[in-house]
């Protein structure tokens, strides 16, 4: 008997500490949880924002808002909601998709005027006997893209015009940011054209006239260096990708030097330092090959006698720090600080271009760095992070 009830006693102490136990687990979860209503509100809408945002960022496309569909209706909080464009229905999700159409035209119309309109049930007959829906608030986009079409399963209240309303003004802005990342995007591309256009012809006069002068006494070098050249126009006017690996813009160099050594001869010296580590990292494509052949345009081929180009790349933890120098001539730092193209001949647009390229890509913190002076040589300096959001070579 004694020995039961000490068993007894032994179960419910255990049952005493593990309810204890349980109780302080809840306590500590609740003060890491958010602690309010209105906090965990706030947090929910958020983040219901950040998914619709992450397709609507790739533009007004069937495709972006068929996956943002179903999180703008949560916001809105709408029976059903519809994206279109200027002329169709992009995605519906939620009640009412058998009134398509009369949701295009009204958004069609909205689209055209430029303002809010409000639908009530007689603006959207229906043959269902059990159709929810009894109104709708039509609501165009920023720049006249589009609407967002909220519907209603009663008369439209207040709340759900208003909140429509926010929503679509939100969907504006991530297709205004979608646009601007576009329009980057194409500058970009438009930048690479330019800079291939400002240094393909130089560059390819002097290659072939290179090449000619081996033609006879040296046909094995010739061939070489035809090579060479093939694969550095074929790496240089390549039609995909923005950017590239510092490996292959190194590579791409190699073959430029090769041809400009052959010109040159023994007056062109080379000195590479490049950190294994870095070899990997993504940066804009032609970013370094302007200034190599700034170097050697600019610097070694007008100073008499041998010249030498240093490049090297270092790994500086979450950067990789690239330098260019050479000992020729050297320039005026004034005519880099002119903004007056006029004056400009050619020599810095180059440099310019590739200023502008790393500061469009990674911010104002990351453009080159130029240390010159007449007749104490060039050295241009970048800074370039390993990592960097929406930077991937396609190489």
């Amino acid at each position: 008997m004694g020995g039961n009830l000490a068993a007894a006693l032994v179960v419910i102490v255990l049952a005493v500490a593990l309810a204890a136990a349980v109780y302080a687990v809840a306590r500590l979860r609740s003060r890491r949880a958010i602690a309010t209503a209105a906090q965990r509100a706030t947090y929910d809408v958020l983040h219901i924002a950040a998914l619709a945002a992450d397709p609507l960022r790739t533009g007004l496309t069937e495709a972006a808002a068929g996956k943002a569909v179903r999180h703008l209706r949560t916001l809105t909080g709408a029976a059903g909601i519809a994206v279109t464009d200027a002329e169709r229905v992009l995605a519906f999700d939620g009640a009412g998709d058998h009134h398509r159409e009369q949701v295009a035209v009204a958004a069609a119309k909205a689209v055209t005027a430029g303002r809010s309109t409000v639908l009530s049930s007689g603006e959207l007959p229906c043959d269902l006997v059990d159709c929810p829906v009894r109104g709708a608030v039509v609501v165009p986009l920023v720049l006249r893209e589009g609407a967002l079409v909220a519907l209603s399963d009663g008369p439209p209240a207040p709340g759900l015009v208003q909140a429509t309303a926010e929503t679509a003004r939100w969907v504006g802005t991530q297709l205004a940011l979608a646009e601007l990342d576009t329009s980057r995007a194409r500058l970009a591309r438009a930048e690479v054209r330019a800079l291939r256009a400002q240094i393909s012809p130089h560059f390819i006069y002097n290659a072939l006239t290179a090449i000619a002068s081996f033609v006879r006494t040296d046909p094995e070098l010739a061939r070489e260096l035809i090579l060479e050249f093939a694969e550095f126009t074929r790496y240089s006017f390549r039609a995909h990708g923005e950017f590239t690996t510092l490996a292959e813009e190194l590579r791409s160099i190699d073959r430029y030097l090769t041809i400009e050594r052959a010109r040159f001869g023994e007056r062109l010296q080379v000195r590479l330092q490049i950190a294994p580590e870095v070899l990997p990292v993504t940066l804009p494509f032609l970013c370094l090959q302007p200034l190599v052949e700034n170097a050697v345009r600019h610097g070694l081929s007008r100073k008499p006698g041998m010249g030498t180009i240093s490049i090297v790349a270092r790994d500086a933890g979450a950067e990789c720090h690239i330098t260019i120098e050479d000992d020729g001539v050297g320039m005026d730092p004034a005519a880099l600080l002119s903004s007056d193209d006029g004056v400009d001949t050619g020599q810095h647009v180059g440099l310019r271009n590739v200023d502008d390229r790393l500061r469009s890509v990674f911010g104002d913190g990351f453009g080159v760095v130029v240390e010159t002076a007449p007749g104490a040589g060039t050295k241009v300096s970048m800074r370039v992070p390993k990592f960097h959001p929406g930077v991937r070579s396609s190489a």
